[in-house]
């Protein structure tokens, strides 16, 4: 059959899409946005672990993996666990209740402080006083320091006879004391003595010493039984290194014994 010149050809016309735009596509930015963000993230984290104590770090990895102790007890059944019981107790609760009754502790022995300082603030030498005092909060206790003065000791020189200024400060000390319950501990250190003394009296001194300041403190109405120790500690702690032979090495330590430790 011939063709009809009045039937006009069909001609299809295909158009190529490609999918996302190549490289003028969006798709790229949303993952290099990620990218950064994590990147961003990543260094921060560093930074803070770079800015914590150790104590902190250690507690942050607690955090997230904590240790367990294990107790396994045989119940005496029958079974496929052959009668083993498992208790786990977390050592990261062990360590914040311990801290809890350390701060609870500090502040109980802060309270005997402000105790003492109400006291001393009656006496009519107070001033006086409490320049032979110093107080120090550590983590063996609550640690009263008394120490000579030039011109003001706490003892006779060569002695165990308290001075004035003694007889007024233990009382005042033992009062304080009694809103607490913690352990004392009594301390005496002595001045060094010239190297040329055949008989160097130091440790004798310094026991005498702690000997009567303990007789004291019990006069005072301190319940002997929270009396944890008592000694003599010779010239062996100066607390002026540069002159052991200085009055201020002469002095008593009066411990408030922690009962709590980190």
């Amino acid at each position: 059959m011939a063709r009809s010149d009045n039937v006009r050809p069909i001609i299809i016309k295909r158009k190529k899409v490609v999918a996302g735009g190549g490289h003028h596509g969006g798709a790229w930015k949303v993952a290099y946005a990620d990218f950064v963000t994590a990147m961003m993230a990543f260094f921060l984290m560093l930074w803070l672990l770079g800015s914590v104590s150790d104590d902190e770090r250690k507690g942050i990895a607690d955090y997230f993996s904590p240790t367990f102790a294990v107790d396994s007890q045989s119940s005496g059944g029958d079974g496929a666990l052959g009668g083993s019981s498992i208790s786990t107790v977390s050592s990261l609760t062990d360590e914040i209740a311990t801290a809890e009754a350390y701060q609870s502790e500090s502040q109980a022995l802060q309270d005997v402080v402000d105790a003492f300082a109400a006291l001393s603030g009656e006496s009519a030498h107070a001033e006086q006083l409490l320049k032979h005092v110093n107080i120090r909060l550590t983590d063996e206790g609550l640690v009263f320091t008394l120490s000579d003065l030039p011109d003001a000791p706490l003892f006779d020189p060569s002695g165990a006879t308290a001075r004035p200024v003694l007889l007024q400060l233990v009382p005042l000390m033992t009062e304080a004391m009694r809103i607490v319950e913690n352990p004392l501990a009594i301390g005496a250190h002595s001045q060094a003595f010239p190297a040329v003394l055949r008989n160097n009296p130091v440790w004798q001194l310094t026991l005498a010493r702690a000997a009567a300041t303990r007789h004291l403190i019990l006069e005072s109405g301190f319940a002997p039984e929270r009396l944890k120790r008592v000694t003599g500690h010779a010239d062996r702690t100066p607390a002026l290194p540069g002159d052991t032979m200085a009055a201020e090495n002469n002095r008593l330590e009066l411990i408030l014994l922690r009962s709590a430790r980190l």
